[in-house]
């Protein structure tokens, strides 16, 4: 399955990361591609979000999140659009002076009709913009 893993430093504490990663509802506000979002099922720790998200075209998918506060969040696939699995996560290490390190890992199985390509090339250039839009939208935060 491709995958990708990427590590950035927040230059913020832990908490404050951990709060932003784990506010679904608002990534709308802060991810261009992020049309619509929808959490439902809330159980503790654990919380199906649902997406509507444009990427090449709009495509919908749910995840099963799974919060370790402050240092993880993970997801496992629940369905989708051209997806066949879509598992990954954040690992968020305190650095001690104020500032997160954070890994962003993520597993992608689509369908037979979409040619792997595709799916590469959304890997490696979407990822980096996510990234850079989780970076501003933390630091930002007062």
């Amino acid at each position: 399955m491709p995958g990708a893993s990427r590590s950035v430093v927040f230059n913020a504490p832990i908490d404050k990361c951990f709060a932003v990663i784990s506010d679904y509802e608002r990534y709308p506000e802060f991810l261009p591609e992020v049309r619509k979002i929808r959490t439902s099922n809330r159980r503790g720790n654990e919380v199906d979000v649902h997406y509507e998200a444009e990427v090449v075209k709009v495509i919908k998918y749910a995840v099963h999140m799974r919060e370790e506060g402050p240092t993880r969040v993970s997801w496992t696939f629940i369905d989708g659009e051209f997806m066949r699995d879509n598992k990954g996560g954040w690992v968020l290490e305190d650095q001690g002076n104020g500032t997160t390190k954070a890994t962003y890992n993520i597993e992608v199985a689509v369908g037979p009709l979409v040619p792997k390509t595709i799916l590469n090339t959304l890997v490696d250039s979407q990822l980096p913009k996510l990234l850079d839009n989780f970076k501003r939208r933390i630091e930002s935060q007062k």
